[in-house]
């Protein structure tokens, strides 16, 4: 994903001069070449994110599209005042990109465990909040975000995550993203869950139980209307994300399905557990202990299916 979005951020600076980007000292080897073609639009402020996002609303207010770059939790939970007092309140025209979404650091222990950002800063007023599933829409998601107005949080992979898209699919910022059908169970996935929630998907059919599989890579604004209607489709809703289950994609979803009167569907939130991770390791490692694996995606399924069966 991060190949993705330099490139694609490469192309709107040499369309745009307005173009700017800000990183908290890292990324030299995924930065250096922007760094070197669009010298006079990049500016490494050093690790101090609190300053950059300072440094990206005044640029902003100035007339700059600003794109800050750091570890997931450091240019957002570090700097949360900022963002929301400075970025929020003022509209400004501030993208800020986080790598290592999720356990992409996972090795590196709870520090560098991005598993609150999606529920944190999907509520600050004014963020859109975008998580792409997979390289193909980090690059799309990534000019849409530079050619919108406004404030945007915008949450990739760390790199080397498959493309799970067949062809060019047409991405829109708030609209949900179908790549399969199926008429029992309804997957909806954030981020770079997505290839685990196709893969799921696959063998649940070897199973018997056809599951769609629906890429929301804006949680923020939602798709409610694809939601709605996949609630009245099917009797299974089924959230996967490298998140805490509660706040990010399964709580937005449960707020909608909540609403709705008369037979809905049924939701399962599939993510981290509420405390923090006791165990450090690889991202692999780290999904299949926390049942984010496809098998443990599996697994919580059938469960939950055979509780709607039997009753118990």
């Amino acid at each position: 994903m991060r190949d993705a979005f330099t490139r694609a951020l490469s192309e709107l600076a040499a369309e745009d001069p307005r173009v700017m980007l800000l990183t908290g000292d890292l990324g030299f080897g995924v930065l250096t070449p922007f760094a070197a073609a669009y010298p006079k639009q990049f500016l490494n402020v050093g690790v101090a994110e609190q300053n950059m996002a300072g440094i990206a609303v005044g640029l902003a207010r100035e007339g700059r599209i600003v794109f800050t770059y750091s570890i997931a939790n450091f240019n957002t939970l570090r700097c949360l005042e900022q963002l929301r007092n400075d970025a929020c309140y003022h509209a400004a025209n501030v993208k800020v990109v986080s790598v290592g979404g999720g356990f992409c650091y996972g090795a590196l222990g709870i520090s560098h465990h991005a598993t609150e950002d999606l529920a944190i800063m999907r509520s600050l007023p004014g963020l859109t909040v975008v998580a792409p599933g997979d390289p193909v829409e980090a690059g799309a998601l990534t000019r849409a975000v530079g050619e919108t107005p406004g404030t945007f949080y915008l949450r990739l992979g760390r790199g080397g995550e498959p493309v799970v898209h067949r062809g060019a699919p047409h991405v829109v910022l708030g609209k949900a993203l179908r790549l399969c059908d199926g008429a029992d169970v309804a997957i909806l996935s954030v981020g770079g869950m997505l290839s685990n929630a196709m893969v799921a998907a696959e063998l649940l059919a070897q199973q018997g139980v056809a599951a769609s599989v629906t890429s929301i890579h804006t949680i923020k604004p939602l798709d409610e209307s694809a939601i709605v209607a996949l609630a009245r489709e099917v009797g299974l809703i089924v959230t996967v994300e490298e998140h805490i289950a509660c706040g990010g994609l399964g709580g937005a979803v449960a707020e909608v399905v909540a609403g709705l009167s008369g037979a809905r569907a049924r939701v399962l939130r599939i993510g981290v557990g509420s405390g923090f991770s006791e165990t450090i390791g690889s991202q692999d490692h780290l999904r299949q202990v926390h049942g984010l694996s496809p098998d443990g995606i599996i697994r919580r399924i059938l469960e939950t299916l055979q509780e709607r069966i039997y009753g118990h």
